[in-house]
């Protein structure tokens, strides 16, 4: 079982190296094969002078592509190195790799296609501030409403896909709101979604993309655009491998 962690990193210089300290601090089962590549986002401080320094495992982008372009380079890197299962981590140190088995272990197991590791099951931990607990709430019900599947931790970029969804999101990957779209877009497409309790910390460094102030904004945005997704309907993507 080949299995490869996604960390997109944009201007984390504070974070990614204990990131990584911490994910190959990790015990995995003798039958995994575990791998990670950062995808680093064309960074403008000293991101890539830090991996590389340090002799991380790291892609640089050319051009800044948002975090939809960064995580669907991951996928396609997955794709073109046939693993078996994607995980996507945040580089800012919010996601404990300690969960990185449970998370995995329903798509191992063929019981999901999907799994978010959620922080609103048990409410433990970090459980960020109430205005995007709010916008997340408001998410959770859109999403239900159009594809009829219940998620709790809809914005969560901690989450570990099969090799069929490697393939769909290697082909096509939401670019301004990608972790709410993907999870559409899956349902849509007759994925199995679901999720899994974890525990999550405050970042380590940087700055989150969506700012207080810009809040209300994303919220209206990403609505939007979750009702075109949904207007859209399934989607008949070609995958690789598909037979016509």
């Amino acid at each position: 079982m080949k299995i490869l962690i996604i960390i997109p990193a944009y201007n984390e210089q504070e974070s990614i190296v204990q990131v990584v300290r911490d994910l190959t601090s990790q015990t995995f089962p003798p039958q995994h094969v575990v791998d990670y590549i950062i995808i680093n986002d064309c960074s403008s401080d000293r991101t890539k002078e830090i991996c590389e320094r340090n002799h991380l495992n790291i892609l640089h982008l050319p051009i800044n592509l948002g975090i939809g372009g960064g995580v669907q380079t991951g996928y396609r890197y997955a794709l073109e190195h046939d693993y078996d299962i994607a995980v996507q981590m945040d580089g800012d140190g919010q996601h404990d790799p300690a969960y990185l088995s449970t998370i995995i272990e329903p798509i191992e197991n063929d019981e999901l296609d999907m799994v978010i590791g959620s922080r609103f099951i048990r409410k433990e931990g970090f459980q960020s501030s109430g205005l995007r607990r709010f916008g997340i709430k408001i998410l959770k019900v859109l999403i239900r409403l159009c594809s009829g599947v219940t998620i709790y931790d809809a914005t969560s970029g901690f989450r570990a896909v099969s090799r069929p969804l490697i393939q769909l999101f290697a082909a096509d990957y939401a670019q301004d709101y990608p972790e709410p779209e993907a999870i559409l877009t899956a349902a849509l497409q007759g994925f199995r979604i679901g999720e899994k309790p974890v525990v999550m910390r405050e970042r380590q460094g940087g700055q989150s993309s969506i700012r207080a102030f810009s809040s209300a904004y994303y919220m209206l945005k990403v609505s939007l655009s979750l009702l075109i997704c949904r207007l859209r309907g399934r989607r008949n993507i070609h995958l690789e491998g598909e037979k016509e």
